[in-house]
């Protein structure tokens, strides 16, 4: 039986977006686009308050869809910020994004690139 290891990654935050059904795609290319390596996305029905939204009066959807990204916590703010503004957060009712740091995560990582940052925070 073959030694199998285990890359640890310490220092990474996981995004997650809450918006309305339709828009995800536009915020995985913004933060694709602003160093996030790829992103989870899965469909999700919202409850509260639907019917109206402050005294603007906005529709707000049941149908949500939630996006999980993981990226370095040194890329986190730069891509938390592209995102909220690609999804226009700032307007009422378009959704809800936040950052929550991990204590650990692992997946497969290319023995090129471990050995890359290896060197690097040596």
């Amino acid at each position: 039986m073959s030694k199998r290891e285990i890359t640890v990654l310490t220092d990474v935050t996981l995004i997650t977006c809450i918006v309305q059904r339709g828009i995800a795609d536009t915020i995985i290319k913004a933060a694709t686009e602003a160093g996030a390596q790829g992103a989870t996305v899965y469909f999700a029905r919202g409850t509260g308050i639907r019917e109206r939204l402050g005294l603007l009066g906005v529709a707000v959807e049941v149908e949500k869809e939630v996006i999980n990204i993981v990226v370095s916590s040194d890329d986190a703010d730069y891509i938390f910020e592209a995102m909220y503004l690609a999804g226009k957060l700032d307007t009422p009712g378009m959704g809800f994004i936040y950052m929550t740091p991990l204590d650990k995560a692992a997946t497969y990582i290319p023995p090129a690139l471990v050995e890359k940052l290896t060197k690097a925070h040596k």
